[in-house]
């Protein structure tokens, strides 16, 4: 394999980030991967009142990130934000749309001492329109975005709960690392900042774009059973084996469903792979033959063997994997209190894995003092603002 570049490729960018949970957290743990330098920016704990910190383990145990508390509410707070945003690259937020420029901590503000910056604002249904001030969380954006409703329901009908975070990560936290990096770049050509009004909601509209683009063209109405995704075809499915463990097919090409049918018994249905009416038929068929041996002795004859076949892996599966340890996925990390564990380590292209073990984040602890004084704030001033309760 060629050569690693030997420095992180957003070495010497500052991010400032508002964000405790959800995208912005997400956004900036793979800014920081990159080697870019967060600096989480918090109340003090005697301000905070109900609002918790990840657990030391969350986010990939806030690797890499530093810490300042701040009051906001506070002038004086204020005007150290305003500081370290003086030479910093990035801001990002996630509070509620105009809850920042009541705070007089507003991309206006901040372009005011600083005209290169890029300031992105994250949120669940953007800074317009009329749902901007609704709360909500991930299954809410999947709701709104057609995504629950595309996918199949559970045996009660109802639709599904997805396991995983897919609005928050990919169409809110990648979403926002993608504006992030093309506004970088931008700025290299024009040295202009710019203000970045990331929705999670609109994201979600990106990954649906197959079935939205259907609709708009043709009138389609796609839903549960539609088409390939959506779950119309035996070949692209899950199916039980015989220590109730499941297999995952996606055997969408002709080739590949060719080799499935054969090494599954199933060549009477070679000729049949998108015929409508005998969908039951073969994914009756295909599901008495997985039930026969267990997941693991189907996959390793499978999987080689240009099928399209997966085992479905539990979290608890899916660390031992041969393949992503083989990757170097998973990443030795030490806290001060909780000892050294393993947690999961960069994995987007480019990143690079860096010294083992790497210091976990301990949320109880910040950088306030020298990150205030690296931006022009002397020691009796610091301590001023401590006795105030203004900065932690």
């Amino acid at each position: 394999m060629p050569e690693s570049p030997t420095s992180p490729a957003l070495d010497g960018v500052v991010v400032l980030d508002f964000s405790t949970v959800g995208p912005g957290s997400r956004c900036t743990r793979i800014l920081a991967d990159y080697g870019a330098t967060v600096v989480k920016i918090g109340v003090p704990p005697r301000k905070a009142g109900l609002q918790t910190q990840p657990a030391y383990w969350a986010y990939s145990a806030n690797r890499g990130l530093r810490q300042v508390r701040l009051d906001l509410k506070d002038e004086e707070a204020r005007d150290a934000f305003l500081a370290l945003a003086r030479n910093a690259d990035v801001v990002l937020e996630s509070f509620r749309p105009g809850v920042v420029d009541r705070l007089g901590i507003g991309f206006e503000a901040v372009r005011a001492v600083n005209p290169r910056i890029l300031y992105c604002s994250t949120s669940g249904y953007g800074q317009t329109g009329p749902a901007s001030q609704w709360a909500g969380h991930d299954i809410n954006y999947l709701a709104v975005g057609g995504y629950l409703a595309c996918t199949e329901p559970g045996r009660d009908g109802k639709p599904p709960i997805p396991g995983a975070t897919i609005a928050d990560s990919t169409a809110g936290g990648m979403h926002a690392a993608m504006a992030i990096l093309a506004a970088l770049l931008r700025r290299e050509r024009t040295g202009e900042g710019e203000y970045l009004d990331v929705s999670v909601a609109d994201g979600v509209l990106g990954l649906m774009s197959l079935y939205i683009d259907q609709h708009l063209a043709t009138g389609a109405e796609p839903g549960p059973g539609h088409d390939v995704l959506t779950g119309r075809y035996a070949y692209y499915d899950t199916y039980a084996c015989s220590d109730g463990k499941y297999v995952a097919v996606g055997a969408i090409e002709a080739p590949f469903y060719a080799n499935l049918c054969k090494a599954l018994g199933c060549e009477r249905w070679l000729e049949h792979q998108n015929d409508d009416a005998v969908q039951d038929r073969i994914r009756a068929d295909f599901a008495a033959a997985f039930l026969a041996r267990t997941r693991d002795a189907w996959v390793a004859e499978l999987a080689p063997a240009n099928t399209c076949v997966a085992p479905v892996y539990e979290i608890k599966e899916l660390v031992h994997d041969p393949q992503y340890r083989a990757r170097g996925l998973f990443a030795k990390a030490r806290h001060e209190r909780e000892g050294e564990f393993e947690q999961l380590g960069p994995v987007m292209a480019g990143q690079l894995r860096g010294e083992q073990p790497v210091e976990a984040g301990d949320a109880s602890r910040s950088d306030t003092d020298a990150l205030l004084e690296s931006a022009g704030f002397g020691p009796e001033r610091i301590h001023a603002l401590r006795e105030r309760g203004v900065i932690a």
